[in-house]
């Protein structure tokens, strides 16, 4: 560090685990109060702030001392004892590769668009947390998202600044003899040349990739010109970019990750690249490297609608694929355009990523419980005859990183109740600290968040409209709205028609009687975006500004434009009620709600997502009857009228109800019981916690196996499918015989085993749930060696089960089995008994 402070001060700036920093935030704040709140972003502010003004700054001791504060504070997070070191410390894992269309991480670097950034996002900064080894690689924008507009007519308009790379906190990559470094991807007719940036997330480390190389020409430099912009080519041409680009990064980087975490299925070219690296290695062919490299591949999808997944026409994968195909995998565009297919042998069927993902990975997880079981349904295509409930999709639910979505108060009054920091401890134990806050401190914090809010609302409200063209008066009005002591809903999100952010203007004069009780009033504030290309989404904006404006609702209800990160922290910050109302089941997780719980918010939500698990009647409310319906209207219709029924009835009573000092002791309680049991449970670090466990260390130690030897594990796995595919369909029951014993049935099934070893396969009875729960699968165990005893190529199995339901509950069936293979992930054969 430079003695003169400006070594700390861009160290910081420089590393995103500032943006969680409450102390690093009031340096900024000193240097340039206005331009920090109005770009959130350091390294600007240390760019653009006055030499002369810093210079004071750092001669001032108080604040010198804050600095080396702070920067130590920092150090020594990132270089003392983490939970994974301390837990695994000589675990197979070393590295994880997590790849993501989008990164939310800051203000500062606006690469994201909602729900899929916010996770990869706080699912790295957790990593740098408990200290998991996670490299996250991306894509650099020029433009990112829109920033959205709204003019004095109520219509959104976008916009779309540049992202300018010397403003943003990060750095190029350089080779070891200090050059840029630069990669090279073939695309048709030129191949294009990527940049790389490296952004630093604690421990952790973000790398990006972005096409805007003057040695491109126009078109290829316009690749990574806005995230979910233009057509299916440019998309196309943007995940070739992330998958075989990103994973090019990393070799020449010198990093081998034993894991590749793809988040969604837009980075599944990845897997081909990975395979492709180590045909170069081992000297494999193309589908035993797949069969070796997949071991160490996980997807987590986030699409609860089989139509949200990324498609592509046979010749544009052809055209860009093709010659990638043949001279770099060694197989015909036919073969590729397999993987990503349902049905290998439709030829008109469109490319999915989805399906590359799964076909290129050894684990599937959604992103929620009901999302796991959507899924299931999804992909049931993908594993004909297999009950839906093993089709191999599991779920880890999201989380939201704690300390990133905490506020001032909020992290004290944390601090204070737990004595540490609750968030390093995947289990969140320290949580409990919580109970013996009393209920007047929490009331006391509740309003304090709410009035920062409110403030906070106002003057960028006032900002807005002036922007669009309001008067002076208008603006000065605007800071005059809504009221610190009254209860507060917050409704903040993507505006799309499944979300159903109109789910309250279906009776619009309720709505006003709601807002404007003399004796309970509630005020309503609302943020979102709508898609430039969804009109529909746009028109829900338009009719909840023409219902503001044009009704007495204009003093009850705002709407905050330009929704981003920063609005959605002073949201989640003091709302008091967080209202959520998708249609199930098509939220797949939705993460809004849980950052509410560090702060002590109450969600509101229908029983869709993570609310689907979370809710319990103390800690919350819920909308909706835990059913999915075909008649949407009818049902929008219902929950509206639901919604309405809660907040009158259960809310807004309960908030309005006090003690003899002017606590709502209920409110109170259930503020409490919320964050007590929700806050932990909803973590990002629990969700990295569970990530490792379930699947990070399993999968690098299946990787290390079959990589040894050449590849052998991956190669046995590949002679194993050949034979099950040779023999699969003569394979056949010759008899089952059932006899009833003092405990329950036992079973008997001679099998023909069409030349298959014993080894190669499982023998079970299956039988479905019943009430509720799982089916029952029992292992049959072989008695004989084949054709000793029974006919020729047969062998027996014998299984005993309980008489706790009926004999012909059960079925036999035959699955493959090879240990260390995902089964029916791998291969998907399966025969039942009739």
């Amino acid at each position: 560090m430079n003695d003169d402070g400006m070594g700390a001060l861009t160290e910081l700036a420089l590393d995103q685990r500032s943006a969680w920093d409450h102390g690093a935030e009031r340096l900024w704040r000193r240097l340039d109060e206005q331009l920090w709140e109005f770009t959130r972003n350091p390294w600007t502010v240390l760019q653009t702030a006055s030499a002369e003004r810093i210079r004071q700054a750092l001669a001032d001791p108080q604040f010198r001392a804050e600095v080396d504060q702070v920067a130590g504070a920092r150090r020594a997070a990132v270089s003392g004892p983490a939970w994974f070191a301390t837990n695994h410390p000589n675990s197979a894992l070393t590295q994880v590769a997590y790849f993501s269309m989008e990164f939310m991480l800051s203000e500062a670097l606006p690469i994201y668009s909602g729900g899929l950034g916010n996770v990869a996002g706080d699912q790295l900064k957790s990593a740098s947390d408990l200290g998991v080894p996670v490299v996250g690689v991306g894509l650099l924008y020029q433009q990112g998202y829109f920033r959205q507009v709204i003019d004095r007519s109520g219509s959104q308009q976008a916009l779309f600044p540049y992202n300018s790379p010397d403003q943003l906190p990060i750095t190029p990559l350089r080779t070891a003899n200090g050059e840029w470094l630069r990669l090279k991807v073939d695309l048709p007719g030129q191949p294009v040349w990527l940049r790389t940036w490296q952004v630093q997330v604690g421990r952790s480390k973000l790398l990006l990739l972005d096409s805007n190389d003057p040695a491109n020409f126009p078109a290829w430099r316009g690749i990574t010109s806005e995230l979910y912009g233009g057509g299916p080519e440019l998309r196309l041409r943007q995940e070739l970019i992330l998958g075989i680009g990103g994973w090019r990064l990393l070799g020449a980087l010198g990093i081998h990750p034993e894991v590749c975490h793809l988040n969604e299925g837009h980075a599944a070219f990845a897997v081909l690249e990975r395979a492709r690296d180590w045909m170069q290695e081992s000297g494999q062919d193309f589908a035993s490297a797949l069969a070796t490299t997949r071991a160490g591949n996980l997807f987590t999808t986030h699409t609860a609608v089989a139509a949200g997944f990324d498609r592509f026409a046979p010749e544009l994968i052809e055209q860009y694929l093709g010659a990638y195909a043949r001279t770099g995998l060694r197989i015909s565009t036919e073969e590729l355009l397999a993987l990503g297919r349902a049905n290998a042998q439709d030829w008109s069927e469109s490319f999915n990523m989805a399906y590359l993902a799964i076909h290129g990975s050894g684990a599937v997880s959604g992103v929620s419980r009901l999302h796991g079981k959507v899924s299931r349904q999804i992909f049931a295509n993908l594993f004909p005859r297999w009950p839906e409930d093993e089709v191999p999709v599991a779920h880890i639910t999201n989380g939201v990183h704690m300390p990133t979505w905490d506020s001032v108060q909020a992290q004290k009054l944390w601090t204070g109740a737990c004595a540490v920091d609750c968030w390093q401890s995947p289990d969140g134990a320290a949580a409990v600290g919580m109970r013996r806050v009393s209920d007047a401190d929490l009331w006391r914090f509740r309003n304090e968040s709410r009035a920062a809010l409110i403030e906070s609302a106002r003057a960028r409200l006032a900002r807005t409209l002036l922007i669009s063209g309001e008067s002076t008066g208008s603006a000065e009005s605007a800071r005059q709205l809504l009221d610190p002591n009254v209860l507060t809903l917050g409704f903040a999100r993507r505006f799309a028609t499944y979300k159903r952010p109109n789910l309250l203007l279906r009776d619009t004069a309720r709505l006003l009687r709601l807002l404007s009780n003399a004796d309970s009033p509630v005020q309503l504030i609302i943020a979102g975006k709508a898609h430039p290309a969804d009109e529909p989404g746009q028109a829900l904006i338009r009719q909840w500004l023409q219902f503001i404006r044009g009704t007495d609702a204009r003093n009850h209800v705002i709407f905050l434009a330009d929704y981003d990160m920063a609005v959605a922290e002073q949201l989640v910050h003091g709302v008091d009620v967080w209202i959520n109302t998708p249609r199930r089941p098509w939220e797949a997780c939705g993460t809004s709600g849980m950052k509410v719980l560090v702060n002590g918010g109450l969600n509101l939500s229908q029983l869709d997502g993570w609310w689907a698990e979370a809710y319990q009647p103390g800690v919350g409310w819920a909308i909706g009857d835990a059913q999915t319906h075909g008649d949407e209207g009818l049902w929008d219709d219902r929950d509206a009228a639901a919604l309405f029924e809660v907040l009158e009835r259960e809310v807004v009573p309960q908030f309005y109800t006090r003690d003899a000092s002017g606590v709502p002791t209920a409110w109170i309680a259930r503020m409490r019981e919320s964050m007590v049991t929700l806050t932990p449970q909803f973590s990002s670090s629990r969700a990295v916690h569970d990530y490792t466990q379930r699947y990070y260390l399993p999968a690098a130690q299946e990787w290390q196996r079959r990589k040894a030897d050449k590849g052998a594990g991956g190669q046995q796995l590949l002679h194993w499918r050949a034979r099950l595919d040779a023999a699969w369909g003569q394979l056949r029951f010759e008899s089952l015989t059932t006899a009833t014993t003092a405990g329950g049935f036992e079973f008997d099934v001679q099998l023909f085993l069409a030349g298959l070893a014993p080894l190669d396969l499982a023998v079970q009875l299956y039988a479905n749930g019943v009430d509720g729960a799982g089916p029952q699968v029992y292992d049959m165990t072989l008695q004989n060696q084949p054709g000793t005893g029974v006919g020729a190529g047969c062998a027996l199995y014998r299984a005993a089960v309980p008489a706790n339901r009926p004999a012909g509950d059960y079925t036999a069936r035959v699955v493959p089995r090879l240990a260390g293979a995902a089964v029916p992930l791998e291969a998907n054969h399966i025969l039942w008994q009739r």
